[in-house]
C-alpha cells in the first residue's frame, strides 16, 4: 500500500488525513523531516501559513521538503499549503519552498469576513467539487509548466506541476475525497 503523510504542525490535518484514507492509502501524520521517509507523497495544510513557517524552524524543513520532491515525492498544498510551495509570496512577501513556478498573494481573497463555499468545475475530476476558500491566496502568476486544473471564472484556484498539486481552497473540509485520489494517482 502506498504510504502518504499529511504535515500535522497545524492546520486542519485531521480533514486531509481522513481524505487520503478515503483515497485508499495509508496515511501518517509528519511532524518532523525524518518522516518524510518512505513517504510516496505529502499533504501540506491550510492554516496560517506565516505561523507555518515559525513552526518549521525548528528543524531543517526547506531542505528536507526540497530532497522529498527531488526524489519523488508527491506534493499537496491547500491554501497555507500553495503558499508555502510557491516560487514568490506577495501582500507581504515571504520565505517559500519554490516548487511551484507560480506567485501566490496571500489572503488575496480578502479576510475571514470574506470567505465562502462555491462548486468549481473539475474535468480531472470528472465534476463539479465543493471549495472552501477562508482567507484564500490568489494564484497572481503562472509560470509556463503549470496545469491549470480549476478556476473560478477566470482565476485559477487548482493547478498541477509535475508532483505538485496546489489549491486555493480547502478540498479537505466537504467531505470529497476526489481531489486526494487525484493527488495520490498522479
Amino acid at each position: 500500500m502506498s504510504a502518504y503523510g499529511v504535515l500535522a504542525l497545524q492546520g486542519d490535518f485531521a480533514s486531509h488525513a481522513e481524505a487520503l484514507r478515503a483515497a485508499g492509502v495509508g496515511v501518517r501524520e509528519v511532524r518532523h523531516v525524518a518522516q518524510l521517509s518512505g513517504l510516496d507523497g505529502l499533504a501540506i495544510p491550510g492554516g496560517e501559513s506565516s505561523t507555518l513557517l515559525h513552526l518549521m524552524q525548528a528543524e531543517p524543513w526547506f531542505d528536507g521538503l526540497r530532497a522529498f520532491h527531488a526524489r519523488g515525492g508527491r506534493i499537496l498544498g491547500t491554501c497555507a499549503g500553495a503558499i508555502l510551495l510557491a516560487r514568490e509570496v506577495v501582500s507581504p512577501a515571504q520565505e517559500s519552498l519554490g516548487l511551484l513556478d507560480a506567485t501566490v498573494e496571500r489572503n488575496g481573497f480578502g479576510r475571514q469576513a470574506d470567505s465562502f463555499e462555491t462548486a468549481l468545475d473539475v474535468p480531472a475530476l470528472g465534476g463539479r467539487l465543493e471549495a472552501v476558500f477562508i482567507r484564500a491566496p490568489r494564484f497572481r502568476a503562472l509560470g509556463p509548466g503549470v496545469e491549470v486544473l480549476a478556476r473560478l471564472g477566470d482565476e485559477p484556484v487548482l493547478v498541477r506541476q509535475g508532483g505538485v498539486l496546489a489549491a486555493t481552497f480547502h478540498p479537505e473540509i466537504a467531505g470529497d475525497a476526489r481531489l486526494h485520489a487525484l493527488f495520490t494517482r498522479n
